[in-house]
């Protein structure tokens, strides 16, 4: 199950940065990319949520990221780590399904395969701060 999730998660995160960095529309973008990915509809609709509630919830996820990473103007930071922080802060801030050590994990994870050198170390540290608005 983990391992599906994960894998969920990587569609969500592609499918965000679609939609933030090219500027399509969601739902094309959704059915595009879950077409063939091999989910199970439940993980299907895992990504549906994600990927909704950061679009429905993205001004308040982007404030907490100005606000736990001052230095860095959100629309400055990579593409792929504003997205990795958009998915996590919803995951910790919004939807509360998993634990709060876990969807740092999986934020970090996704950093490390799809981000720079530095990505998993930044998300790392800004999730962090962000994990004491519910500890």
């Amino acid at each position: 199950m983990a391992g599906a999730r994960r894998k969920a998660r990587k569609f969500a995160l592609q499918a965000l940065y679609e939609i933030d960095f090219l500027g399509h529309e969601m739902d094309r973008v959704l059915t595009h990319l879950l077409a063939d990915g091999g989910l199970s509809e439940e993980n299907n609709a895992f990504v549906h949520e994600l990927v909704s509630g950061v679009i429905q919830n993205k001004e308040k996820i982007d404030l907490n990221i100005q606000n736990f990473a001052p230095a860095w103007p959100v629309e400055q930071i990579s593409v792929v780590d504003r997205n990795i922080l958009r998915l996590a802060i919803f995951e910790i801030l919004i939807d509360n399904k998993v634990p709060v050590k876990v969807a740092i994990n999986e934020a970090v994870e996704l950093a490390k395969t799809f981000g720079s050198d530095n990505s998993s170390k930044f998300v790392n540290g800004v999730l962090g701060a962000v994990s004491t608005l519910v500890n």
